[in-house]
């Protein structure tokens, strides 16, 4: 029996972490975090006035999402977080080094339309130039795999599933 992974869901604002996260917890039978949970006041109110957050922000938030992770260790669980930098990733994996990565990719057009459509969310559009510009994809050396964000919620959580099947399975046969 294979020991549950530990997924951090990472991508661009708009790719859906939000939405394929808990999806992907459910298929996985792992608990989800959403990880804005994890940023502190003072973040949220940066990105509600649209500035974009700069490292020494986002240490205590990415420290946050690796101790969660790290408690899940053996058990499995599933946590947003944009990572968008490798320094990101290298930070979580610091604290939580068996994390695996889902990078949610896809069109900017496709992903500005959905940020455009949707309510309730403190990241605005015009943030997702600096978001694009960050952006450092997952690095061959990097536990992880991409997933195409195009179709419905239901349709990418299975790729990510598959994905992440491949990506144990190879793991297993090395």
């Amino acid at each position: 029996m294979r020991t549950p992974q530990v997924v951090v869901v990472m991508g661009v604002a708009g790719t859906g972490k939000t939405t394929i996260g808990p999806l992907l917890a459910a298929r996985l039978g792992v608990p989800y975090a959403e990880g804005d949970d994890f940023h502190p006041k003072a973040n949220i109110d940066k990105m509600t006035a649209g500035i974009p957050l700069d490292d020494s922000d986002r240490w205590p938030w990415l420290d946050a999402i690796g101790h969660w992770a790290q408690g899940r260790a053996g058990l499995g669980g599933v946590v947003s977080s944009s990572a968008l930098k490798r320094a990101y990733r290298d930070r979580l994996r610091a604290v939580a080094p068996g994390v695996v990565f889902v990078h949610l990719t896809g069109d900017r057009k496709l992903i500005e339309d959905r940020m455009a459509h949707r309510q309730g969310h403190f990241m605005p559009a015009a943030l997702l130039d600096s978001q694009f510009a960050t952006l450092e994809p997952l690095g061959p050396d990097e536990a992880g795999v991409a997933v195409d964000v195009a179709g419905g919620p239901e349709e990418i959580t299975e790729r990510a599933v598959l994905a992440l099947d491949g990506l144990s399975t190879a793991s297993a046969q090395q």
